[in-house]
């Protein structure tokens, strides 16, 4: 009996990948979790290792297609084996009625295909319901059917095959259903009393600016799956928060000093590099176990505090793009335990290794351009956060001091920049910067007493 390969889904907030390549073709044999195709999502490019050992029968999906979560798109099986097209076109169907379309940051991220046309649907309910199945698009281009104007029976109203073969049908008889009303609030879920923001819109005016003119020396190329999502949540994310950036100098000379001392036996005994990165982890938990607004949410007219501390660390892949996987729990790890799970995680990620749950659940982002030389830059909001801190680059640098008789000098110290950039509607300047001064004392003068045994 063939073996269903499945579109992973990828993070909680996901509803969708996208095939970028099959590392096997039809014939070959694959052992259990050998890697079989890579996918790409607005979270994280992964491969997608074999479900049990046999040979490919059949790519459901083609390379550039985008693929519903848990909808199959491929088929293991032993040689010469049929493939049953009817009980996989079943399997196929409830696959589709699997997919998630749980949030608005997925409902934003599943109309980036409709990025930049003038009919875009609008609202989130027609972002959602539209996200349908590339069966359901063909078959809606093939019969010239509006699937927004089709009512949907799959979660939030999505438009499975049996619901548009149903309108296809019932057009034809001159039957059609009346419009779909408006779905109610679950009467589990409180109605907040002030709506959430709605997704960053394509202006209305009709004013735009061409990209370029005719004639112009050009090169265009698509953009990435990735690059695509990456750029849709920018624009929801400063059309949703009220960007503030704070900036503070960061003095890293007793951090450097430590390391330096320690990073050799270090990584002699834990197999793993001892970098600035956990130092700067371990404060954050520190600032927001005294400030848990920096680690929190807004759910309408109400704050969704985070009771885990789940760091997400944003990693720049070799080949262009940005991952963010995610140190779960990172408030429980001490500062070996943070510099294990960030090595890994950073590694895995690059190599295209990550799980799904390991590039999802943060509750507040910490991004390094300093690696590549900037002095300090100003972060967007990964939504639903409140909050990212930017770490520009750890270097020497004269800096002022003053003695205890008030006497100044100029002296040499390892200094950083850190860039805080919050949610003006939950967080106040004033708690911005006592969360920063928390992490600034903390790296300042804190005790590392874990690192005795590398001194």
């Amino acid at each position: 009996m063939a073996t269903e390969i499945l579109m992973p889904q990828m993070g909680e907030s996901i509803a969708e990948g996208t095939i970028t390549r099959w590392l096997v073709e039809v014939g070959e044999s694959v052992e259990r979790d050998q890697p079989v195709l890579e996918i790409s999502t607005d979270k994280v490019d992964a491969e997608i290792p074999a479900p049990s050992d046999g040979v490919l029968l059949e790519k459901r999906c083609a390379e550039g297609d985008t693929v519903p979560v848990n909808e199959i798109v491929g088929l293991l099986g032993a040689a010469g084996e049929e493939v049953a097209s009817g009980a996989a076109e079943t399997a196929a169907d409830d696959g589709e009625e699997a997919a998630s379309a749980a949030s608005a940051e997925a409902a934003t991220a599943e109309a980036s295909d409709a990025v930049g046309s003038d009919d875009a649907p609008a609202s989130l309910e027609e972002r959602l319901r539209t996200a349908s199945s590339p069966v359901v698009r063909k078959i809606a281009a093939e019969e010239n059917v509006d699937i927004a104007a089709v009512e949907g029976t799959g979660i939030h109203g999505r438009v499975t095959k049996k619901d548009i073969l149903a309108y296809i049908e019932a057009r034809a008889a001159g039957r059609l259903p009346a419009a779909a009303p408006a779905a109610s609030t679950p009467a589990s879920v409180p109605a907040p009393s002030v709506a959430p923001p709605a997704p960053a819109q394509r202006p209305t005016s009709g004013f735009s600016v061409p990209a370029y003119h005719p004639g112009e020396n050009v090169t265009i190329e698509p953009m990435t799956r990735i690059r695509q999502r990456t750029a849709d949540h920018m624009v929801y994310s400063k059309a949703t928060s009220a960007h503030v950036t704070t900036v503070f100098h960061v003095d890293m000379s007793r951090v450097a000093r430590l390391r330096a001392r320690a990073k050799s036996r270090f990584q002699a005994q834990n197999g793993t590099k001892l970098t600035y990165m956990p130092f700067i982890f371990r404060a954050v938990c520190d600032g927001i176990k005294k400030h848990p607004q920096l680690n929190a949410a807004i759910d309408g007219s109400n704050i969704v505090y985070k009771n885990d501390v789940n760091l997400g660390m944003a990693v720049a892949l070799d080949g262009g793009g940005l991952i963010v996987p995610v140190i779960h729990k990172a408030d429980e790890k001490n500062l070996i335990g943070l510099a294990r799970t960030a090595n890994d995680l950073a590694d895995r990620a690059r190599a295209k290794k990550l799980k799904p749950e390991e590039a999802a659940g943060g509750t507040f982002t910490i991004t390094n351009p300093g690696v590549f030389g900037s002095l300090f830059g100003t972060p967007v909001i990964s939504q639903p956060q409140v909050a990212i801190l930017g770490i520009g680059a750890i270097e020497k640098r004269p800096i002022v001091e003053t003695d205890a008789d008030g006497v100044d000098s100029i002296a040499i110290r390892t200094m950083c920049y850190f860039a805080l950039t919050f949610d003006h509607r939950l967080i106040d300047g004033a708690d911005a910067d006592a969360f920063m001064n928390v992490i600034k004392d903390s790296l300042q003068s804190g005790e590392w007493s874990e690192l005795q045994p590398y001194l």
